[in-house]
């Protein structure tokens, strides 16, 4: 009974939903209203610059003209460490997560991701320049904190 229970739990934690986006806590995570309730949504698959990062102020913009005070469709995949829903999100009949890689805004996170048309997103924005593509030497979010981590 206790396994039919968790089994449920999870097929309906994994259903798509609908929700409206309240805030933007950064390029890659915000928040949606949903049954009354704000829920933290994480974009799965990339990693944006952080804030104080060059082009991190410019993602959270990206992100915010994409989906603020819209309604969105939340494709959850399961939840991170941070208890935040892992998700493909839709706005306007588009993929967020890959029109912020497809701009330049986003890294293909491939620690966690290995699909391949994030990839292939990832390589047009480099080779087109796009976003933070535009930098010398770019250097990827997950480095970046580690740096600050040490200090």
């Amino acid at each position: 009974m206790l396994l039919i229970c968790f089994l449920l739990s999870y097929l309906t934690q994994n259903q798509p939903f609908a929700g409206r986006v309240v805030s933007i806590s950064d390029g890659d995570t915000f928040k949606v209203l949903y049954e009354g309730r704000e829920v933290k949504i994480r974009l799965e698959h990339i990693d944006c610059p952080e804030k104080r990062q060059p082009f991190g102020t410019r993602a959270r913009q990206e992100v915010s003209r994409l989906i603020f005070g819209k309604n969105v469709i939340i494709r959850p995949t399961g939840k991170d460490r941070y208890g935040r829903i892992l998700a493909e999100v839709y706005a306007d009949n588009r993929n967020v997560n890959k029109t912020l890689v497809q701009r330049g805004y986003a890294w293909h996170f491939k620690k966690y991701s290995s699909d391949a048309d994030y990839a292939r997103l990832e390589r047009q924005a480099r080779k087109s320049r796009l976003g933070l593509w535009q930098e010398q030497r770019p250097i990827p979010p997950w480095e970046w904190r580690k740096s600050r981590r040490r200090n």
